[in-house]
This record gives structure tokens, sequence and C-alpha cells, in this order.
């Protein structure tokens, strides 16, 4: 069968799944196989299109895969193979380093500004030391804006250097087709492959934690600069640290509005604001560095 014939075939979830059955059924293709083998797993109809098709062709006493290696790389590349190892195995889940625990720990110390006054005023007057020269010289929404943006260069660049995209989208995949098995097993009433597909499952729980941490390692880095930043922000607004002709901005639709007053449901108008120049920040610097912060599909 040639690999754009083999890798059509394999695009039906319920048919990879029988490929994937018999595959591994027949030691990788090393061993003959007879419907008694797979009768368990497999319809008839199944058993039948894979020597229709021509994956399995007639053996010395049963059937075997006419292009073993040809098969495996197929099933690799659909995330039948690639998710585990020779033995087994999960993916294996990267584990923090003692920095990035440090990191952690420094972050959940710095959030407990937001609730303690006394936190805040050391922060924030830490912060005001470099920042001073900038509002002196800047009216406070141009300060907003440049905050958010070096902000926004900075976690952005550290989500793309930290987060290891390729483990991602492998535990992604893994998720997403072993959902794709179990809705093909469903749709033939295989009971046999749903409680295998089950068990798979349960054996990927680990695969969450494993994403979480992934996607919870540059957060922890991000955090260590964006929540300074806020908690200046708040000190500087709500602190009255303002200068008289800083009282706020005219903003469509609105109008005149002080930093303090309700934008946006009960956000006050400098949150909305930084939040609108970090989002905004974000994606240009993203799109003119060509920087990738998720995995693809």
């Amino acid at each position: 069968m040639p690999a754009e014939q083999l890798e059509s075939f394999l695009d039906n979830p319920a048919m990879r799944e029988a490929v994937s059955v018999a595959f591994e059924r027949s030691d990788g293709g090393n061993e003959e196989l007879q419907w008694a083998d797979v009768k368990d797993a497999l319809s008839s109809g199944q058993w039948g299109r894979l020597i229709e098709t021509g994956v399995l062709v007639s053996g010395g006493a049963g059937f075997t895969f006419a292009n073993p290696d040809r098969v495996e790389q197929t099933l690799e590349e659909h995330g039948h193979l690639s998710n585990m190892s020779d033995d087994g195995d999960m993916i294996e889940s990267e584990s923090w380093a003692w920095y990035d625990k440090a990191a952690g720990v420094a972050a959940l110390a710095l959030f407990a500004g937001y609730w303690n006054t006394g936190i805040r005023d050391f922060i924030a007057s830490f912060d005001n030391i470099v920042l001073a020269p900038i509002t002196n010289a800047l009216p406070f929404y141009a300060v907003i804006i440049i905050l958010a943006i070096v902000t926004g260069l900075y976690s952005t660049v550290l989500q793309s250097r930290l987060m290891d995209h390729e483990k991602m989208q492998a535990y992604q995949e893994r998720m997403n087709d072993l959902k794709e098995r179990k809705e093909a097993a469903k749709e033939r009433g295989d009971d046999e492959a749903l409680e295998r597909i089950q068990e798979e499952q349960m054996e990927a729980a680990g695969d969450q934690l494993g994403m979480f941490k992934l996607q919870f390692r540059p957060t922890v880095w991000i955090m260590l600069i964006t929540i300074p930043v806020f908690l200046w922000l708040r000190w500087k607004v709500r602190g009255g640290h303002l200068g008289g002709d800083e009282a706020g901005m005219i903003v469509p639709l609105a109008g005149a509005v002080s930093w303090q007053d309700p934008l946006l449901g009960p956000m006050p108008t400098w949150i909305v604001w930084y939040f609108l120049c970090s989002m905004a920040s974000r994606q240009i610097i993203q799109k003119t560095l060509n920087i990738q912060t998720s995995s693809t599909s």
C-alpha cells in the first residue's frame, strides 16, 4: 500500500484503532495474525478491510503486515506510538529545577501584596525608585502604555523560551487521540476496546499534571515582574500618589473618567487601560518577532 493511501486509510479513527490493535498483537508486525487473534477487538468488517486494502497480506498460516515499518511510522505520526516509549511508559514529565520552585515561592510572597498593605507599600516604594523619573517625564496613561509593553515583551519571550512546545503538543495529541478512539469504539459498539481505552485514559492521568506543570512554569516567572508592576499601579492610583493633573483620561463613549472610576463593570479605568495595552502589545510583539507562545496541533 502506498504511503499516501495508508495515510488516507488511517485518517479514519476507527480504522486507525483497528490497525493499532492488529499491529500491537502482531508484536510490531513480526508475527502472523489470524482472525481469532483480534476478533475480540475488531469487527469482521474491519478485519476484511485490512486484508482488502493490502495492509495485511497472506503469510504462511495467517496474515502479516505488508510493510510494518511504514505502518509503525504512520501510527507514530498519528500519535498512537509517539506518546509511549518502547516499554509503554507515559510521556516523561518535566520536573521543575530548584530555581523554578524558588520563583514559585517568591511569586506567592508577592501575591500577598494584594491583601497586605505593608507588603504592597514596600514593593511599590521600591518600584517607584525606578519608575519615578518616567512618571515625572510622561503623563500617567503613557506610563501605563510603557509598562504594558515591557511586561508584554517579558512575558511573551519567557513563555516562548520556557514552554516545551513539542512535549506540550505530545500531551495534547495523546488526549485527542484517546478521545477519537473512544468515540470510534462507541460508534461500533466495541465494549472491549472501550474498556481498554478507558484503562489507557486512567494511565494517562499523569499527563494532565504534566501539562499543568509545563503551562505554569513560565507563568511563575512572568508573575515575578507583572505582580510588582500591578502593585505599583494600584499603589499609585489608590494611594493618592498621582499629581493633580493626572486624575484620569478621556475614553471614547465614556468621556472624561478618573482612574478609579468603574469603566468595564466593576473594573476601574486604570485596570482596563493596562489590560487593553498589555493585550495589544503582546499581539504586536508576537507577530513582529514571530514568537510562538502556544503549541500547534
